[in-house]
């Protein structure tokens, strides 16, 4: 059992945060989740986006261990880069650009995307000028655009882009994270500013379940897609195999989304 004062209390939150995100938005997930499998059936890819710590969502998707290709992560190191804190590559450098206008334009305009493609910007706060841009000119490009993003939270924030807009403003569906204003879950007596944020845990959440569906979708149309899987559970040959066979994959359908490749 957790022990000390305060023992369990973020992992309750957390619970109830999860318990709240599925009831609410199970249908979206499940709606989005149809979406990836009809993509990815037509050879398409889901593009994923996410500035700061949104990126560990992208990151989640593909590629790691239980994950296959399909998914398309899109990051910036520049805006993503937080280890170092001070000094070069900074936090009040990556702060600062994930705010300059303009940017996610020249972001896209390294991909050919396709109306068929889909688009999934990650964003707890959805009012930085770069994830708006992106749902923005994914939009603009004809693609259907998923906002996974803290409503309450949003709507707590001034908008950083000129447009005064928020990234749930230019979404075809919006999924809640369903965090607290501030993001953080536990509130300690003494202090007046609440610890332990939760948005992560949402949002990896979300996109395990919709890579889990998408998976059964895909399955129900007669698609295996080779899943990345650990030597541990497969053996060393079949895990290498698998391992490549997502790589090719994934390699063939991002070379057909690089701008100037000849489809």
């Amino acid at each position: 059992m957790p022990t000390g004062k305060v023992a369990g209390a973020w992992a309750h939150e957390a619970q109830a945060l999860l318990e709240r995100l599925m009831h609410h938005e199970g249908e979206n997930i499940s709606l989005v989740s149809q979406w990836c499998a009809e993509t990815i059936a037509a050879g398409r890819l889901v593009h994923l986006f996410g500035t700061g710590h949104s990126r560990m969502a992208v990151e989640e998707m593909f590629p790691r261990y239980g994950s296959y290709p399909g998914f398309h992560p899109i990051v910036e190191l520049s805006m993503t880069n937080h280890t170092q804190i001070v000094g070069a590559n900074g936090q009040r450098q990556a702060m600062f650009i994930e705010r300059v206008p303009g940017l996610a334009e020249a972001i896209l305009a390294n991909f050919d995307l396709d109306a068929d493609d889909l688009m999934i910007v990650f964003s707890n706060s959805g009012v930085t000028a770069v994830p708006v841009e992106m749902a923005m000119g994914a939009r603009a490009r004809g693609l259907k655009v998923i906002a996974v993003t803290g409503v309450e939270n949003s709507r707590a924030s001034t908008s950083g882009h000129p447009s005064g807009d928020r990234l749930l403003d230019h979404a075809d569906l919006v999924i809640d994270l369903h965090v607290p204003v501030g993001d953080a879950l536990v509130t300690l007596d003494g202090m007046d500013t609440p610890v332990g944020p939760g948005s992560t845990l949402a949002a990896v959440t979300v996109v395990n379940e919709i890579k889990v569906q998408t998976a059964q979708l895909l399955l129900e149309r007669g698609i295996t897609m080779p899943v990345i899987t650990s030597a541990a559970v497969v053996g060393p040959e079949r895990s290498r195999e698998l391992f490549e066979a997502a790589y090719l994959e994934h390699g063939r359908r991002a070379a057909q989304a690089l701008a100037g490749h000849p489809v």
